[in-house]
């Protein structure tokens, strides 16, 4: 097995990582950082991806849990979960760029697929993504989730979300049914 994906402590986020997982998810998404590793939107968006505002906001909501994941004693990658009655929401999900192509997303994803099947009983998971983001979205779909059409629009202008550097985004739905 990978190194990657060996060692790995799962578990959820306190308010002291606040600023540790905003560092990780701006770069694995951000910046000239995040071109270490293949998830960038660096060139989609500029300016920030989450704040610490956005991160204790998941951590201190009681319908939500922000999964984290170390590996000798560091934070090596995040995701949020969020109950929503039947399904689960997925988001938030950031592997740090040195570590991305050897297997810890998949390990990451699985977790927190059973995790939502043990904690709600969630039958399906969902996520949006940027419906031009091809090899994410074909990531997604080689574990099991699959293109729903339904679009929301970007929150072009509120720069919370970043700084759109293109007039086409848009998030598309992903959902996948959980065994």
């Amino acid at each position: 097995m990978d190194t990657a994906v060996t060692g790995l402590t799962f578990r959820e986020a306190t308010d002291a990582d606040a600023d540790t997982l905003v560092a990780l998810i701006e770069s694995a998404y951000r910046g000239d950082a995040s071109r270490a590793g293949w998830t960038t939107e660096a060139d989609l968006l500029e300016g920030q991806r989450t704040d610490p505002e956005g991160v204790l906001a998941v951590i201190k909501s009681p319908d939500s849990r922000l999964l984290t994941v170390e590996r000798d004693g560091r934070i090596v990658a995040c995701c949020q979960l969020e109950h929503r009655g039947a399904h689960a929401y997925f988001g938030m999900f950031a592997v740090s760029p040195a570590l991305q192509g050897a297997g810890l997303g998949k390990v990451v994803m699985a977790e927190a697929e059973r995790t939502v099947r043990e904690i709600w009983g969630a039958t399906q998971m969902h996520m949006t993504v940027i419906s031009v983001r091809d090899d994410l979205i074909a990531w997604y779909e080689r574990r099991g989730y699959r293109r729903t059409g339904r679009m929301t629009p970007f929150p072009y202008g509120d720069e919370r979300f970043g700084i759109p550097q293109r007039d086409d985004l848009q998030f598309e739905l992903l959902v996948k049914e959980l065994a």
